[in-house]
């Protein structure tokens, strides 16, 4: 024999399914704020003030960026418009998933055969190199390159 369809039985069904919905809702809402990142500047406004003279100053320096990882090895070049390297007077770099911070490292990198190198060992996938290099003449030079790493 069939049970009959009652009312507090649709009342149960509805509520399992609009609880399902919730919790999903809430999970993906604790998933997306634990694993973004955040901000990329503190105050847009303010970063907006010197933008164009920030990227007049550093398209001036005319360098060209490359970025590979070859056998465990982060290979940073900049060069020059005639296509010699350049070594700058400081480098900062952090390697990162583009979506989570909890992979970050900062390489360290060494001058060498005209490039910059320093050993990493990085899981397959989507990585991103942020880094900040400054001239000899006080020029910064900020740039974000994506890598993709096969295994």
């Amino acid at each position: 024999m069939e049970k009959p369809l009652t009312g507090r039985k649709v009342l149960m069904i509805t509520l399992a399914f609009f609880g399902v919905i919730i919790l999903v809702n809430l999970f993906m809402a604790y998933s997306a704020i634990s694993t973004f990142p955040g901000l990329e500047v503190e105050n847009s406004y303010v970063a907006s003030q010197t933008f164009d003279k920030d990227r007049a100053a550093q398209v001036g320096l005319g360098w060209r960026v490359t970025v590979a990882v070859e056998n465990n090895e982060l290979i940073l070049s900049f060069t020059d418009d005639e296509g010699q390297p350049v070594q700058v007077a400081s480098l900062e770099a952090i390697l990162g998933r583009p979506t989570e911070r909890k992979d970050d490292l900062v390489p360290a990198f060494a001058f060498q055969n005209g490039a910059y190198h320093a050993p990493v060992n990085l899981d397959f996938g989507n990585w991103e190199l942020r880094f900040k290099a400054q001239d000899e003449n006080g020029t910064l030079f900020r740039q974000t390159r994506e890598l993709y790493v096969r295994k």
